[in-house]
């Protein structure tokens, strides 16, 4: 569905002022959503694309996923999630996936970051290099 400009600027407005201190308030986000839906002003559908999608970018930030070539014990576990809610802030949610074709070491993502300590990549970089 193609957005109109002024629905994505309306959409980008109200999601603003559901924001309190950076964070997401989801009782007034809920509010507005439902608000849209039941007054249905003009470009109501691209207003809630637009804020869905803000939405789903928005948690997509937050949500760190961590792959390891094996099982992470708890010490690392909590190392990681130590560093990470000091850069970025306590609300992030965390994911830990065991994937062997990594053959060591970890990577680390968080939204669009990567952090990438594996040896499948630096393998990769070496062969890529000659």
């Amino acid at each position: 569905m193609k957005v109109t400009k002024d629905a994505a600027a309306a959409a980008r407005r109200l999601y603003r002022l559901c924001n309190a201190d950076g964070s997401l308030d989801e009782a007034k986000f809920r509010k507005v959503v439902k608000t849209v839906a039941e007054r249905k002003p003009r470009n109501f559908r691209g207003i809630l694309v637009t804020l869905k999608r803000l939405l789903e970018i928005d948690l997509a930030a937050k949500h760190v996923t961590v792959d390891s070539a094996e099982e992470l014990d708890a010490a690392t576990k909590d190392s990681i999630v130590a560093k990470l809610t000091t850069q970025h802030g306590n609300d992030l949610t965390f994911e830990y996936r065991v994937n062997s074709a990594l053959l060591g070491g970890i990577r680390i993502r968080k939204g669009d970051d990567v952090w990438d300590g594996t040896l499948k990549t630096r393998l990769e970089n070496i062969a890529s290099a000659f």
